[in-house]
């Protein structure tokens, strides 16, 4: 329990300020708790497989990078991600300063709502791209040695032999996207350009961290454990935003109120985040060997959703039915492998 006592405490001090929030409105009270209570549950319910992914780089961390992960990351996440950017999307879109649009978001949130929704192909080309290289560098990673589909997975992990064959593959779905989607000829510009700055993102924060593992290994240890401490937190940052867009577009489906929707994604990223500590502090990732596999599967799927979603509208039901899936799948493997190898050190004793 010990893991969640701040999210608990955010919670009853998110709720307690949608309440003062919702009193002030026709809505009232009551209404606006709820709300922001639906909407905290809906972002733990599609991030799940995110705080896999996150525990498995956060894992590598000292205990230090995790309280600043916990802290300063919650910050970021909930005022820079689920707040700022938005409102820097739109500010971008439709050339009116921030204080404009903030203006924009708090007294006319239907218009601000159909500016960020316009907006939608480009953000779901950019973090599509960043979570679709994501799964790749899993999918492709020669030096995994445990492979949850067999030969089949085992195969694709060799062609991590391949230089760079998962960017490779990334820019060839973006250009297939971009030239088959039934979509107008800015739009596919959009996408175009939004997809490729998603591929340099991911391109540049891995490269730094391979920089600096590099450095680790010739020495000076403390100073570069320092600074890989800080790529895994950008890593981390840029990895939760990528999750928290189409989130932030879905939330208004629930309700048009910007604080109400800041309030509700703020329970669930700090749930998110308590959940990613739980998980490595408790070892859950090497008790259950396929989660983490499970987890980047559910993030391939969903970096598909989001490229469909430029055209076909996707629910958000579906999008964390799918995410769920694929992690009730990997946890029962898991579990099914830990039975095997326990009988066959039995056997092996007997």
């Amino acid at each position: 329990m010990r893991y969640f006592r701040y999210s608990i405490l955010v919670t009853l001090l998110c709720l307690g300020l949608a309440f003062a929030w919702g009193s002030k409105s026709a809505e009232g009270g009551f209404a606006a708790m709820t709300l922001a209570l639906l909407l905290g549950i809906m972002e733990v319910s599609l991030s799940f497989d995110n705080a896999v992914v996150n525990a498995s780089v956060l894992k590598e961390m000292d205990h230090q990078w995790r309280q600043i992960f916990l802290t300063v990351g919650i910050l970021i996440a909930v005022f820079g991600m689920r707040l700022f950017f938005p409102i820097a999307v739109v500010a971008v879109a439709t050339g009116h300063g921030m204080w404009e649009v903030g203006q924009m978001a708090l007294h006319t949130p239907e218009e601000y709502a159909k500016h960020l929704t316009g907006a939608h192909a480009g953000i779901a080309a950019f973090g599509g791209m960043f979570l679709l290289l994501v799964f790749l560098s899993f999918l492709f990673d020669e030096g995994k040695e445990l492979h949850w589909l067999g030969k089949v997975e085992e195969l694709l992990s060799k062609l991590g032999k391949l230089e760079s064959v998962g960017i490779a593959c990334a820019l060839g779905l973006l250009l297939a996207a971009q030239a088959f989607l039934p979509i107008d000829g800015a739009t596919r510009l959009t996408i175009l350009l939004a997809g490729v700055a998603g591929v340099f993102l991911y391109v540049v924060v891995d490269s730094l961290g391979g920089f600096f593992e590099e450095e680790e290994e010739s020495g000076a240890v403390g100073q570069i454990a320092k600074r890989s401490g800080v790529m895994g937190f950008l890593y981390l940052e840029v990895l939760d935003a990528s999750f928290s867009f189409d989130g932030v577009i879905g939330a208004f489906a629930v309700t048009r109120d910007v604080l109400i929707i800041m309030l509700g994604l703020a329970i669930g990223a700090m749930f998110v985040r308590s959940l990613t500590v739980y998980l490595v502090e408790k070892g859950t990732l090497d008790e259950y060997v396929f989660l983490e596999h499970g987890a980047h599967y559910a993030i391939g799927a969903l970096a598909l959703i989001m490229f469909g979603s430029i055209v076909w509208h996707v629910s958000e039901v579906v999008t964390g039915l799918i995410g769920v899936g694929f992690i009730v799948a990997s946890l029962a493997s898991s579990i099914v492998h830990r039975r095997k190898i326990a009988a066959e050190s039995l056997g092996a004793a007997d």
